[in-house]
């Protein structure tokens, strides 16, 4: 990826290139915590995990970002009080910044707890509302997956382009199976049972922003959940973006930073799946 575009250079120094080097760090560090983790902690309800190695990337990740660009503002999973309001809330008071880093420490807490292989570092700016870059490093793969808006998406350093398959029925799809249990399972729930007979396949692998990831490099066709967060999916809708994809909310609306329902495809099987949550009544209110 060729740097010459000016949005992404402030004093010389990239935004992508210190997007990089603080999750690849943090990556690192992860790493040497698996299975190895001292502290195991309920946030919003039992299945909301959170340990001293999410809120240890966190700090770090903070920390180098603001050697760089001291002014930017930070809105980090880990910094917010848990539930869905709390979040809604902390992004709403971070609305206005003109340059916003958006954080998941740890995407797949409950992977990394368990030793499950498939959690990441999911790390993305906004300028002034608008994702620019996006970043989401899976360290126990040593994968990175990188997208500047208007530049396009990488990982292993080639470009990455979306799936062709043009049906649900061709579609291996992902899901999630979210934390809060009283409203957005149920929702996700159903549309599980409207899908599974539709696609080639299912996949509940346990990380939004991997997911994602994973759409945009082709591996998945596309991805739908209830009840996340800025943090979940900001990194994961910009490699889509920048690979042919699209991503709006489940009923079908242009994203922005404040979705929580999201639905994310190679677009040619877009309607199809919004068509399919809609009649299962599970895009969710």
């Amino acid at each position: 990826m060729t740097e010459g575009n000016n949005a992404f250079v402030v004093g010389g120094k990239s935004f992508t290139a210190v997007a990089i080097n603080c999750a690849a760090k943090a990556g690192e560090w992860i790493m040497t915590k698996l299975g190895n983790y001292a502290s195991l902690e309920i946030k919003y309800s039992e299945h909301d995990l959170v340990t001293e190695v999410d809120k240890g990337s966190e700090r770090l990740i903070r920390k180098l970002i603001a050697t760089h660009f001291p002014h930017h503002s930070f809105l980090g999973e880990e910094g917010c009080e848990p539930g869905p309001e709390a979040s809604a809330k902390a992004l709403e008071e971070a609305s206005d910044s003109e340059y916003l880093w958006i954080v998941d420490p740890i995407d797949g807490t409950t992977n990394f707890v368990h030793g499950f292989p498939f959690f990441c570092v999911s790390i993305a700016l906004a300028y002034r509302g608008e994702i620019i870059v996006g970043v989401v490093y899976d360290p126990v793969r040593d994968e990175l997956f990188v997208a500047e808006k208007g530049k396009g998406a990488y990982v292993h350093g080639r470009r990455m382009q979306v799936s062709e398959d043009r049906t649900l029925k061709e579609g291996l799809i992902a899901t999630g199976l979210p934390a809060e249990r009283e409203h957005a399972l149920p929702v996700n729930l159903r549309g599980i049972a409207e899908l599974a007979s539709q696609v080639r396949n299912l996949r509940v692998a346990g990380s939004a922003a991997l997911h994602l990831a994973y759409v945009a490099a082709g591996r998945l066709s596309g991805f739908w959940e209830i009840g996340l967060n800025s943090w979940d999916m900001a990194a994961g809708v910009l490699l889509i973006q920048e690979s042919g994809g699209i991503v709006t909310d489940t009923k079908g609306d242009t994203y922005s930073l404040g979705v929580r329902n999201v639905a994310a495809s190679n677009g040619y099987l877009h309607d199809e799946l919004l068509a399919a949550l809609k009649k299962a009544e599970a895009a969710g209110s």
